[in-house]
């Protein structure tokens, strides 16, 4: 068999996303995606799973965006089931940058409330993305579950997530003004904040509803 450029060609860029530098990962991703080619898919979403460097994984995700959805979907699709937090995550970000919405059926209320928070948030965000005409309300109520939940990103991403859904969150979000968890009332209330003002800062909105659940009100006008 004869062993053409174009080949040797595509083992050194296969073999230059495990380069031990991150800068060249980098290029070679960049690479990639520049001059898309179908044998390149199964080694991006399995680098993809395993890439230490953010930056290193952006560049993976647009390269396989890069590529036609008929390719990368059902891989893709496997790695959000994986064992591995990290290709959970990395390929609910891919879904959400390919905007595909053959992937909604994929972002499951196991994923939405995943233990790890950045398996979650990138399920938060994949979900506003793909979500099927009609389901806005049962994702929010979904959603609304996890307010409350985590440290101050987490719970940005969750506000913004549930934002991007509009009006269909509202009764998700009185619902959980009420609920005993003092920190869900609050998360609650100020994302209840944004949705009316999308222009208030999240850490405003997060202060004055702490204010109000000190003082033992709902934000529900008349209680």
């Amino acid at each position: 068999m004869t062993i053409t450029q174009r080949d040797t060609d595509t083992a050194r860029a296969l073999e230059a996303l495990e380069d031990g530098h991150a800068s060249v990962r980098l290029r070679a991703a960049l690479a990639v995606g520049t001059a898309p080619d179908p044998s390149f898919v199964d080694k991006l979403i399995e680098r993809c799973a395993i890439e230490p460097e953010f930056f290193v994984r952006e560049m993976l995700t647009w390269a396989l965006t890069r590529h036609p959805v008929s390719l990368t979907l059902p891989g893709l699709l496997r790695e959000v089931r994986s064992d591995r937090a990290r290709a959970r995550s990395q390929a609910l970000h891919t879904l959400s940058k390919i905007g595909d919405r053959q992937a909604w059926p994929a972002i499951t209320r196991t994923l939405l409330t995943d233990a790890d928070d950045e398996v979650a948030r990138s399920a938060w965000r994949a979900a506003v993305v793909l979500v099927a005409e009609g389901e806005e309300s049962t994702l929010a109520t979904v959603l609304a579950t996890q307010l409350g939940r985590g440290e101050r990103e987490t719970q940005l991403s969750l506000s913004r997530a549930l934002v991007a859904l509009g009006e269909a969150i509202e009764p998700a979000l009185v619902a959980a003004t009420t609920a005993s968890d003092p920190r869900m009332r609050t998360h609650a209330l100020a994302t209840q904040r944004l949705l009316r003002d999308p222009d208030a800062g999240f850490e405003c909105a997060i202060e004055e509803a702490k204010r109000v659940v000190a003082l033992g009100g709902t934000g529900i006008e008349g209680q």
